[in-house]
């Protein structure tokens, strides 16, 4: 499996970031438990992982995305501002493997309160990339295992009470207030989950085909089975064998929808569409919200629900 990876430069570029703030925060991680506004400075790494933080925190924290709206956070390059931000964090929410330059980061943080998704909830390794390259034409080898955890929403509850948990020992004045906060997100996510066990029950089909093979552990959780045009980099390119056994795969199983991203071109998925005779529609990986101000985790999956309800054809009879 691989994740992909910045260019040589770009880690490099990365690293001279990394030593220069190094230099200028001497000190490390802050060595208080709040910053400067009396709220717990959080950094996060990228959406899912800013919205766990927000949602617990409420107005103990304030938190930093490292990844900004709209951005695909697997091309995060770090600015030596944010890796200062990273070093003086008095807690730092992450999934560890996604992004390398967020993992070189935290490893050189003094933070006491590092927490990694992962830790949670582990990887599985999906087997996604055997039929894909990157742009350069080489397969880069990365941690096994397919990071999109959030997209289980129980997953995502065990992470939830993990920052829970961490949030509560950088903060005990305020534990109280984390540990409610935490509940009342386990219980949405919780009836999310079982929306979409009722919601996906009773489908025409059970496989559904996607330009980006970010779906796994939805599959694997619901009894549906992914049918993925890329593997688990968005960017990289499908082999003609792997385009040949999508094609297939979806005339096989009756599958009338090409889902696409938003974080992404939907060249691809509307050329396989086209081929195919087929709809195209977003479901959405959740990496990043484009405007955080009218969509969040809990909305944009609804929506992903709706969508392939209507795709699998819900409530049809086989």
């Amino acid at each position: 499996m691989m994740i992909r990876r910045p260019a040589r430069t770009s880690i490099a570029l990365a690293a001279t970031a990394l030593t220069a703030s190094l230099a200028l925060t001497a000190c490390g991680g802050s060595s208080s438990a709040k910053g400067t506004d009396g709220k717990l400075n959080v950094v996060a790494s990228f959406y899912p992982m800013e919205f766990l933080a927000q949602q617990i925190g409420k107005d103990h924290v304030s938190v930093t995305d490292l990844t900004a709206p709209g951005v695909e956070p697997h091309d995060l390059e770090l600015t030596a501002k944010q890796v200062a931000g990273v070093q003086k964090a008095d807690a730092i929410v992450y999934l560890k493997g996604l992004q390398p330059t967020v993992d070189q980061a935290v490893d050189q943080s003094g933070s006491k309160h590092k927490i990694d998704a992962t830790a949670a909830s582990p990887l599985v390794d999906h087997h996604l990339d055997e039929d894909t390259k990157e742009a350069d034409g080489h397969k880069h080898e990365g941690p096994a295992g397919d990071p999109h955890i959030w997209l289980d929403p129980s997953r995502y509850a065990a992470i939830a009470k993990s920052v829970g948990d961490e949030f509560a020992k950088a903060d005990p004045a305020h534990a109280d207030d984390y540990k409610k906060n935490t509940d009342e997100l386990v219980t949405k996510l919780t009836a999310l989950d079982q929306d979409f066990r009722d919601g996906l029950k009773d489908t025409k089909t059970k496989t559904f085909v996607t330009s980006h093979a970010a779906f796994g552990y939805l599959a694997d959780h619901y009894g549906l089975t992914q049918v993925a045009i890329n593997g688990v980099d968005p960017e990289s390119e499908p082999t003609p064998a792997r385009l040949a056994e999508v094609q297939k795969a979806a005339k096989d199983n009756g599958v009338t929808t090409i889902f696409f991203e938003t974080l992404v071109s939907p060249k691809l998925a509307d050329t396989v569409a086209k081929d195919l005779g087929l709809k195209t529609a977003v479901l959405d990986p959740l990496e990043g919200v484009k405007d955080p101000s009218k969509d969040d985790y809990l909305s944009v999956m609804k929506q992903n629900l709706a969508n392939l309800r209507a795709a699998l054809n819900a409530n049809a009879t086989s």
